[in-house]
């Protein structure tokens, strides 16, 4: 992918996962920004028009599932993948109700993130036009 576009905004209570997962993410070119938690999220007044979420399913704050619902009643449409340890087919099928585009289990030794996000970095290409 010559052209990035859009930044990933990762959503994880782990200090030690969130600056790893950014560390890999801009090795790759990628623009990151690290969110501690989904009220963190929340609170910010603009979110960008292009790029995609990686939030964390158990968070103490709030769920995966519970930020990402409350960011779609807020029309913010941003692709957004789950990462969980413990990955079964009800989370599954529970992530794919809630609008996540994909469910990956860390650790996350492969290049299934990178290749997830740049997947999800282009479909919010394709639509900047829409609303968040």
């Amino acid at each position: 992918m010559s052209q990035r576009t859009g930044i990933v905004i990762v959503v994880d209570d782990d200090a030690a996962v969130r600056n790893a997962l950014k560390f890999a993410l801009e090795t790759e070119g990628l623009s990151v920004v690290l969110c501690e938690g989904g009220h963190e999220l929340l609170g910010w007044q603009d979110l960008p028009a292009g790029g995609c979420l990686v939030v964390d399913y158990r968070m103490p704050d709030m769920d995966g599932f519970e930020l990402v619902s409350r960011l779609r009643e807020r029309q913010v449409s941003l692709p957004a993948i789950l990462i969980t340890s413990q990955v079964n087919a009800e989370l599954r099928k529970r992530a794919t109700e809630a609008g996540f585009c994909e469910v990956l289990e860390k650790p996350l030794h492969d290049s299934s993130l990178l290749d997830t996000v740049r997947v999800a970095l282009a479909s919010a290409a394709v639509g900047e036009g829409d609303a968040i």
